[in-house]
């Protein structure tokens, strides 16, 4: 008898997921246009920005899907709570990715089976959706990055 878990994001409304493509939430200041990942909800922090200090032009917005490469590293131990790993641990791999429309950079996992040899600085990746870990009742998502084809 085989059953399907309910999949739920690991880290409630940072990322859209399922069905659709995958982008990451955050904020941008509709004065200056400053995107911030994540959420920023006080105020804009761009000391350029000639808006209101209150935060009221802060808005939801989706970042981009795509960036390059700007840095990158394996995780071989597993991190100390409050981070959510499978058990027994396995190793993974990190990638700082810049993304293109908002020249921010990004830290994320990358997907199972892309190592740190196969990937190199300024190569293209795409966010999409993995499991984090699992439990009796649901599989955890997180965005990922995975190389663009």
């Amino acid at each position: 008898m085989s059953t399907t878990k309910e999949r739920r994001p690991a880290i409630e409304g940072w990322f859209t997921g399922g069905d659709g493509a995958v982008r990451l939430l955050g904020t941008r200041c509709a004065s200056c246009g400053t995107p911030y990942f994540p959420r920023n909800e006080l105020a804009c922090r761009n000391p350029g920005c000639t808006g209101p200090k209150d935060g009221s032009e802060l808005e939801e917005h989706a970042l981009s899907g795509r960036g390059r490469v700007w840095s990158y590293t394996d995780s071989r131990y597993k991190p100390p709570p409050p981070y959510m790993s499978p058990d027994p641990f396995r190793p993974y791999t990190v990638a700082a990715v810049e993304l293109e429309a908002e020249r921010m950079v990004v830290l994320g996992q990358v997907v199972p089976g892309v190592g740190v040899d196969d990937l190199a600085v300024g190569m293209e990746v795409e966010l999409t959706e993995g499991v984090l870990y699992e439990d009796d009742e649901a599989e955890y998502t997180v965005w990922m990055w995975r190389p663009v084809k």
